[in-house]
């Protein structure tokens, strides 16, 4: 549950970055802090917690130190990295601007491992309650939960193509899909 309560303030602090983007205007430090808490910690929180309550618990230690170190490691070149406007920039939150091009194969790998066990993982656990025959709300909230896990990395993309307002809507709407698919589980428990 720590690791679930954690992914969804990582979600909210990169909507926070968003925010202040669209609010106050473009920064450079704000787009450091939006790519360290929305590209690189982005879904990696809720999926350890998927990771911790689907595999043996020394995987999930190792894996937990392994990808920590990788994100402190990406973060400090993101920090330092110089960035460069480039000419008819539009000022919206992209890590284009680093300089360092390299610095930004760090979210890929982060990302594939969140999105194999965050959505593989509900994936897994709904197939798995469908073959025990528990075809209602284990199974149903286990769906959603796993679309709600698979659209922000939808939006990713987008970002990359540089449409980041898309991001945006599918990170909300994910969201709400994940709490709902949780909500399902949980109702069925009481």
């Amino acid at each position: 549950m720590l690791w679930w309560s954690l992914g969804v303030l990582t979600f909210g602090l990169g909507t926070l970055a968003e925010s202040i983007n669209m609010l106050i205007g473009w920064s450079i430090s704000n787009v450091r802090y939006w790519y360290i808490v929305g590209a690189l910690l982005g879904g990696f929180p809720l999926a350890q917690g998927s990771v911790y309550l689907l595999m043996k618990r020394r995987f999930a230690d190792i894996s937990s130190i392994l990808i920590v170190i990788l994100i402190v490691v990406a973060s400090v070149f993101v920090v330092l990295t110089p960035v460069s406007i480039p000419d008819n920039f539009n000022y919206k939150l992209t890590g284009k601007v680093f300089e360092w091009k390299w610095v930004r194969y760090f979210s890929p790998l982060i990302n594939i491992y969140a999105f194999l066990f965050l959505v593989g993982g509900a994936f897994y656990s709904a197939i798995r309650y469908y073959r025990q025959g528990i075809k209602e709300a284990p199974f149903r909230g286990n769906i959603f939960i796993a679309v709600g896990g698979l659209l922000p990395g939808i939006g990713g993309s987008f970002t990359r193509a540089g449409y980041v307002e898309v991001l945006y809507v599918t990170e909300f709407i994910g969201l709400i899909l994940i709490y709902y698919g949780y909500r399902i589980i949980k109702m069925n428990k009481a």
